[in-house]
């Protein structure tokens, strides 16, 4: 790999840390440097992992220039820091996620332009307005919602949403400064000496998510079972039937992998990235699958009321990325489940707090 110095912010997260382990471990002679702010609870808990595995930590924030600087020359930046809660600025100020999210790029994207270096951006696929989506044609099924065939959509279909999904609407605070970074990097691509690449993220998951209701939910209902703590069914009437896909984060290594092998041919390219519909899954099968894996049962509370920000179902259509690559998730919704038990189950004390 010709990347030799290798900056990834947000690094002391589940994605950034996920991310960063395995490259340094593919290419162990890469230095890799993770910067991390520490705000969301649990991210501590990855400093010594990082280490143990060759991995630089910096305790930095990325909204403050001198912090990146700090890094020194870099060849490639992995964009992965965010304020990522879709509820963020709804009932809070919109400092921190616009600070975040939007001026914490700038710095980022400066820092990068300035050593001509290399960037992979993780967006997500909240960048897809939520009136549009939720006004789609659903059929209520036993478990789930099902998509309709024949919307009044573009970039719509069985296989989930595309990257031709229209994007006029409202997407919720943190969806539309995702979509305001993408606007940006484009610039920056096009008029400094950079390569770029912009990822819309589905559900990610895997060991070392500390999840929470509106991010890492999936990781959330398993270990929530295991540790016989209560849930909530949440909007859309309250019955878990709404939908997701969910990929597991060495799916998503493997395609940020295949990226930075042919940057050239990926330059400038928007790819959506997830699961897709062999690895959707609904509220209520969530629970089910947890109740199998973890062999216990707990009470699941009804809210029927559907908060702001909360869409029906979204599902990955991923079809140009693997047209341009061949990529598609090797993981199964089981096997994502089960690494997720087992690292729950190997750091039971230290987790019991987090969840």
């Amino acid at each position: 790999m010709k990347y030799k110095k290798v900056l990834i912010t947000g690094g002391a997260g589940f994605v950034g840390s996920n991310l960063a382990i395995r490259y340094k471990k593919d290419y162990p002679t890469a230095k890799i440097i993770c910067l991390d702010n520490l705000k969301r609870r649990g991210s501590e808990l990855n400093i010594n992992r990082l280490k143990e595995n060759g991995v630089i930590f910096i305790h930095g924030d990325i909204r403050n220039y001198e912090d990146i600087e700090s890094v020194g020359k870099i060849d490639l930046l992995i964009e992965c820091s965010a304020e990522c809660s879709v509820l963020a600025g709804y009932n809070s100020s919109l400092r921190y996620l616009i600070d975040t999210n939007l001026l914490g790029l700038v710095n980022c994207l400066e820092f990068a332009s300035g050593h001509e270096a290399d960037v992979i951006f993780l967006s997500t696929s909240r960048v897809y307005p939520m009136e549009k989506i939720n006004s789609l044609n659903y059929t209520e099924r036993d478990a789930r919602f099902e998509i309709d065939g024949g919307q009044k959509f573009q970039g719509i279909s069985k296989k989930g949403i595309s990257e031709e999904f229209p994007l006029d609407g409202y997407r919720s605070f943190y969806g539309a400064t995702k979509l305001a970074s993408e606007l940006i990097l484009k610039e920056y691509i096009a008029a400094k000496k950079i390569r770029g690449v912009i990822n819309r993220c589905g559900v990610l998951a895997g060991p070392w998510q500390m999840g929470k209701v509106e991010q890492g939910f999936f990781s959330l209902w398993i270990a929530r079972h295991f540790y016989g703590q209560r849930l909530s069914y949440i909007g859309f009437g309250g019955n878990g039937k709404q939908v997701r896909d969910v990929l597991h984060i060495d799916d998503l290594y493997d395609a940020v992998q295949l990226e930075l092998g042919d940057m050239d041919s990926h330059n400038g390219q928007i790819y959506n990235i997830g699961g897709g519909y062999k690895n959707s899954i609904s509220l209520m099968e969530l629970t089910k699958l947890s109740r199998e894996i973890t062999g216990k049962s707990i009470k699941i509370n009804r809210d029927p009321r559907t908060r702001k920000a909360d869409i029906v179902s979204y599902i990955t259509d991923y079809s140009k990325f693997n047209r341009a690559s061949g990529w598609s998730p090797k993981n199964n919704l089981k096997r994502t489940a089960g690494d997720i038990l087992n690292w729950v189950i190997e750091n039971k004390r230290s987790l019991e707090k987090i969840f």
